[in-house]
């Protein structure tokens, strides 16, 4: 299956129009707009509030999604972690909480206190792959177990008034593949869309995403499909809308490596070109993502500007030397620091006058 245009950047805006192949400016989720038709993947360890709103303000996402939340925690009064997933500011709407767990009645009184809470939507997580989630029957282990899934689509769809959704893998392996069954359930049980990782839980994130299995839930269901998988530029964005007829796209691992994917994928659609950063723009975004983290306080604000450190400066001459001054920072400011002397000094070098 063809993913990638050889020359995205050279393609005519007619030829993006002519092909199909075209982002959705909006899809309703219930009652929910979401405009443009772009989500940003929920991620562990990644979309905490300050990379949501990141994204949010550098333009182009229409709905942003927290880490996935355990539900047994959001009902532990004293789960610190859970209360830090699920903290999020006005300016984060439309957002989405992600819960995973495998207790029908915990799932309904967790996703009643995240409605309560503002969330606009509530998605359950069946596509996790970790071990340590699976074991629990949690995330994507649920897979095998596809009427222990309708229990929770029922109780937590009673539960609730907002959105509800669901975002799975295609099976469990590719002698399990249950996915469009699983769509057709969650219609029948009254979820609002569904989003479809297009790999199995044995692939884990290696492999190419099987698009077909999107077109096929497509073809099976009423409700807005989100296709999500190896959606790397904003070309791959148009081509899975033409290929598949999703509803909308979701892009999770794009997101910390390029972080303007989604401003690009709107610029795509309206002119087919759209703008790389230069070296400049990366300076300014690294500077301001990592003076966020230390504005938030976050207990690990040091381990996540160094996690991201190597997404960062991906392709930046020199990267290597920066990372390893990251590495071997102690201190948010003091990485804050390193940043700035590298980048001013790329920028702005000392001119050396010869006499």
């Amino acid at each position: 299956m063809r993913k990638y245009w050889d020359n995205p950047g050279n393609v005519g805006a007619g030829d993006v129009v002519r092909a199909g192949s075209r982002v959705p400016d909006q899809v309703m989720i219930g009652n929910i707009r979401i405009a443009p038709a772009t989500v940003l993947a929920p991620m562990a360890g990644v979309t905490d509030t300050v990379f949501r709103r990141f994204i949010r303000n550098l333009g182009g996402c229409g709905l942003i999604m927290t880490e996935f939340t355990s539900a047994d925690g959001v009902l532990r009064a004293k789960d610190q972690k859970a209360k830090r997933y699920l903290h999020f500011y006005e300016d984060e709407h439309p957002i989405s909480a992600q819960l995973f767990g495998s207790d029908p009645r915990v799932m309904a009184d967790a996703a009643r206190m995240v409605e309560d809470l503002g969330f606009d939507l509530v998605d359950l997580n069946l596509g996790c792959p970790a071990k340590k989630v699976v074991k629990c029957n949690g995330g994507s282990g649920l897979l095998r177990d596809l009427p222990a899934i309708g229990k929770i689509f029922e109780a937590v769809r009673a539960a609730i008034g907002i959105p509800f959704t669901v975002k799975f893998r295609a099976g469990w392996d590719d002698e399990n593949i249950v996915c469009v069954e699983l769509a057709k359930m969650a219609e029948d049980c009254g979820l609002c869309a569904v989003a479809l990782h297009a790999r199995t839980r044995e692939q884990g994130y290696s492999g190419a995403a099987r698009w077909e299995w999107i077109t096929a839930i497509k073809q099976a269901v009423k409700i807005p499909v989100i296709g999500n998988g190896d959606i790397r530029t904003p070309a791959d964005a148009c081509a899975i809308v033409a290929q598949t007829g999703c509803d909308a796209v979701m892009i999770g691992r794009t997101a910390p490596a390029n972080p303007w994917i989604f401003r690009q994928i709107e610029q795509y659609n309206a002119s087919g070109q759209y703008e790389e950063p230069a070296e400049a723009d990366r300076y300014q975004m690294i500077r301001t993502y990592f003076q966020m983290l230390i504005e938030e306080e976050l207990p690990d604000a040091v381990g996540k500007m160094k996690q991201f450190a190597s997404w960062f400066t991906h392709g930046v001459p020199g990267g290597a030397g920066l990372r390893k001054a990251i590495y071997e920072s102690k201190s948010a400011p003091e990485i804050l620091s390193r940043v700035e002397e590298f980048f001013e000094l790329r920028l702005h070098p000392v001119s050396l006058v010869t006499t």
